[in-house]
C-alpha cells in the first residue's frame, strides 16, 4: 500500500440565483465530513480539501446547503488504486 498523502478536494462554483449558506463536504466508507458553513454568492467559487493518507476508497463530495438539503457529486475513487 502507498502510503503517500492525499486529498479531497470538493468545488462548487454558483452560477446565478440568490446567495446560499452551505457546507462543503464528503463522505466515504459511510463516514461524513464538513467544512464550516459559508454564505456562496453569484459567480463565488468555494473549495475545501482534506488531507489524509492514501486510503483507496472511493468518495462523494456534498453540498449541504441550509434549507435545502444536501446534494451529491458522482463518486470518484483515488488514482492508483
Amino acid at each position: 500500500m502507498d502510503s503517500r498523502p492525499q486529498s479531497i478536494d470538493v468545488i462548487y462554483t454558483k452560477k446565478g440565483g440568490a446567495n446560499i449558506k452551505a457546507q462543503l463536504g464528503y463522505r466515504m466508507n459511510g463516514s461524513s465530513s464538513y467544512a464550516g458553513l459559508e454564505t456562496i454568492s453569484d459567480g463565488d467559487r468555494a473549495t475545501n480539501t482534506w488531507k489524509m493518507s492514501w486510503p483507496c476508497k472511493s468518495a462523494v463530495g456534498l453540498l449541504k446547503v441550509q434549507g435545502q438539503g444536501t446534494f451529491e457529486t458522482p463518486s470518484a475513487t483515488f488514482p492508483g488504486c
